[in-house]
C-alpha cells in the first residue's frame, strides 16, 4: 500500500500552466508592481523611480525587437556606471537578445575582437568612448575589406561629460540613446524565454596572455546567483548601493539584477576614487557597495581630506578578485565598515564562495579573525557543488590546511560555455567539473583557502610557495601600498621569490636600497627563511583593465633580471 501512495506521487504530471522559466526579468515586473514611486537609479541630477525604469527598460526592448534584434542576437555596451548600462540588463534580455557589456578599459585592438567574435547587432556606447567604438569598428572593417555589416550605433549621452563629444558621435550617424528609446513602446509585452537556459549574458575574461574567451551566462544561473548573492551578503528590501563595481565585471556580480529583486536604489558611479566613495556614503545615504581589493586598498589610505569619518552608519562591503590582505580587511574593519570576503570568477557569475562569518570568532584577537577572514570559505547558496582536488585523479585532498589541489565547482551558477572555443570548454570541464585553475587548501572546518593560481607557485629547493602569503606579510609592511611576488631564477635554490612593490605616497624614495633591506628583514622576523625574498624591485605594478596585475608581465621582467647569484668565497 504505501509504495503504491509512493508511485501516485512521483508521477503526478507536472502543471504546465504553473511552468515559468527563472530568468531574473520577473524581478523587475515585480519592482514596478511594489515600489513603483521608490528611486531606482541616481546619476547626479538625473532621478528614476522604478515604474521610470520598468517603462525605459521596455521601451528598449521594444526598439531592439522593431528591428529585428532577438534570440541568438548580441547588444554590446561600451560604457561605465550609467542608467543606460544598468538598463540594458533588463530591456535587452527583454527582446530575447544576449547583453555583453565590455571593459571600457580595454584599447580599440581588444574591443574590436570582441565586437567581432560576438558579432554585435547593436553597440551602445557612452559618449566619453564614441571614439574608441568608432576606432574598433574600424579595425574590424579594415580586416574584413568590405565584408562588413557595421553594427546600429547607439551614442548615450551625459550631462556630466563634455557635449562636444556628443555632438561628434550624432554628426558621424550614431543614434541618441533617448531617441532611441522614443522609437519603443512603453508598453511592449515582452516574453520571458521559453527556455530558462537560454543566454542572457557574454562577458569576456581578461586575456593577458592569450585571447579573451567569451563566458556565456544563462537565464536560470543569473537568476539563481541574483537571490543567492543578496542573501549571502545579507543586501536588505529597499538597500541604496553605490555602484564602485564596473557593471561590465561580470554583470556587476549579478547585483544589477539583485536590486530590482529587493526594490533597491543605486547610486551611479561614473569614476571611483576613495573620496567619491566616502562622499557618496556622507550625502547619499548608501548602505552596500562592492568592489575589489584594489579599492578597499585606496579607502585604507586615503587621506584626511577625502576621508569622511566616522562613518554615520555601518556600510556593507562585499570584496572579491584578488585575495585581499588580512592587513586591508582589519583596517576596513577599523573604519567602521562591515566587509564580507568571496571568491569566484565570470565563469560563475562573479563571487560564488563566502568566507560565512562565526559568532565564535567574535572572541579570537583581531590578528586571528583577519587571518580567518581572508580565506575563501564555502560555496555560496546557490552553487551545488565545490571541491579541492588532484586536478589529475579528481580525488579530494585532505581537509587539513596543508594539501594543495585545484579549487573546482559544478552547479547551476556554472557557466554555458566558452562562445566558439571548444578546445577551452573540453579542458575547462574536463572530469564534469568546472576547473578554475585556481589552487588551493582545505581546512578541517571545511573553508577552502586560495594558494595561488596553478602558474603563479614558486617552487623553491623543492618547496611549494604561496606568492599570495608571501604578499599578505608585505601587506604588513607601513611603507608598502601594493606588492606582487612573482618567481626569480635562483642560483642555488632554482627559484625564489621576487617581490615587486608600490610605496606609499609620504614614503621617500631617496633611499630605496636601505628600503628594501628593512622590507627583507621584515619578511625574515614574519615567515619562513625560504619564502623572504631574495630581491624587491619598486615601481607601479603593470595592471589589466580590470585592475588585477599583470603577473606575466613581472616574470617576464624578472627573467630579463637573470637569476639571483651568489658570491662564492
Amino acid at each position: 500500500m504505501g509504495e503504491e501512495r509512493e508511485r501516485d506521487i512521483d508521477e503526478l504530471p507536472k502543471n504546465e500552466a504553473n511552468y515559468m522559466a527563472l530568468t531574473p526579468l520577473w524581478f523587475l515586473d515585480r519592482a514596478a508592481l511594489v515600489h513603483p514611486n521608490r528611486l531606482s537609479l541616481v546619476h547626479g541630477a538625473v532621478k528614476y523611480t522604478w515604474a521610470d525604469t520598468y517603462r525605459r527598460c521596455r521601451r528598449l526592448a521594444s526598439a531592439l525587437a522593431r528591428r529585428q534584434i532577438g534570440p541568438g542576437h548580441t547588444v554590446a555596451v561600451i560604457a561605465p556606471n550609467v542608467p543606460a548600462a544598468y538598463e540594458a540588463h533588463f530591456g535587452v534580455p527583454m527582446a530575447g537578445a544576449v547583453v555583453n557589456c565590455v571593459n571600457i578599459r580595454l584599447n580599440a585592438s581588444t574591443i574590436a575582437f570582441l565586437l567581432d567574435h560576438s558579432l554585435a547587432e547593436v553597440v551602445m556606447v557612452d559618449q566619453e568612448y564614441f571614439t574608441l567604438a568608432e576606432e574598433s569598428l574600424k579595425i574590424i572593417a579594415d580586416k574584413k575589406k568590405g565584408a562588413f555589416k557595421p553594427p546600429l550605433l547607439v551614442v548615450i549621452g551625459d550631462a556630466n561629460c563634455d557635449p562636444a563629444s556628443l555632438r561628434n558621435a550624432l554628426n558621424k550617424g550614431a543614434m541618441e540613446y533617448e531617441k532611441f528609446l522614443e522609437t519603443g513602446d512603453l508598453n511592449f509585452a515582452w516574453k520571458p524565454p521559453k527556455d530558462e537556459w537560454q543566454s542572457i549574458a557574454l562577458g569576456y575574461t581578461s586575456g593577458t596572455t592569450s585571447s579573451p574567451k567569451g563566458v556565456v551566462l544563462h537565464h536560470r544561473g543569473a537568476y539563481l546567483m541574483a537571490l543567492s548573492g543578496a542573501l549571502i551578503w545579507g543586501l536588505n528590501e529597499g538597500a541604496t548601493y553605490l555602484w564602485t563595481l564596473p557593471m561590465f565585471h561580470c554583470n556587476g556580480w549579478c547585483y544589477t539584477w539583485s536590486l530590482a529583486a529587493l526594490c533597491g536604489t543605486s547610486i551611479c558611479l561614473r569614476q571611483v576614487s576613495a573620496k567619491a566613495i566616502f562622499s557618496a556614503i556622507a550625502n547619499q545615504g548608501v548602505t552596500h557597495f562592492a568592489a575589489a581589493p584594489v579599492v578597499l586598498n585606496s579607502i585604507v589610505n586615503a587621506s584626511p581630506n577625502e576621508a569622511i569619518l566616522p562613518l554615520p552608519r555601518t556600510v556593507n562591503v562585499v570584496t572579491a578578485g584578488a585575495a585581499p590582505p588580512p592587513s586591508i580587511l582589519a583596517a576596513m574593519s577599523r573604519l567602521g565598515f562591515r566587509v564580507t570576503h568571496t571568491y569566484g570568477l565570470s565563469e560563475t557569475y562573479g563571487p560564488s564562495t563566502v568566507c560565512a562569518w562565526k559568532p565564535e570568532w567574535d572572541a579570537l584577537p583581531p590578528e586571528t579573525q583577519a587571518r580567518l577572514h581572508a580565506r575563501q570559505g564555502v560555496r555560496y547558496i546557490g552553487l551545488e557543488c565545490l571541491d579541492v582536488v588532484d586536478p589529475k585523479t579528481m580525488a579530494p585532498v585532505p581537509s587539513d590546511g596543508k594539501s594543495i589541489g585545484e579549487i573546482v565547482m559544478r552547479g547551476n551558477v556554472v557557466m554555458k560555455g566558452y562562445l566558439k572555443n571548444p578546445e577551452a570548454n573540453e579542458e575547462a570541464f574536463a572530469n564534469g567539473w568546472y576547473h578554475s585553475g585556481d589552487l588551493g587548501v582545505k581546512h578541517t572546518d571545511g573553508y577552502i583557502e586560495v594558494k595561488d593560481r596553478a602558474k603563479d607557485i614558486i617552487i623553491s629547493g623543492g618547496e611549494n610557495i604561496s606568492s599570495l602569503e608571501v604578499e599578505s606579510t608585505l601587506y604588513l609592511h607601513p611603507a608598502v601600498l601594493e606588492a606582487s611576488v612573482v618567481a626569480r631564477a635562483d642560483e642555488r635554490w632554482g627559484e625564489s621569490p621576487c617581490a615587486f612593490i608600490t610605496l606609499k605616497e609620504n614614503v621617500s624614495k631617496s633611499k630605496e636600497r636601505e628600503l628594501a633591506e628593512d622590507i627583507i628583514r621584515f619578511c625574515r622576523e614574519k615567515m619562513p627563511a625560504y619564502w623572504v625574498p631574495k630581491s624587491v624591485i619598486f615601481g607601479p605594478l603593470p595592471k589589466t583593465a580590470t585592475g588585477k596585475v599583470q603577473k606575466h608581465l613581472l616574470r617576464a621582467k624578472a627573467k630579463e633580471m637573470g637569476p639571483v647569484k651568489y658570491s662564492r668565497l
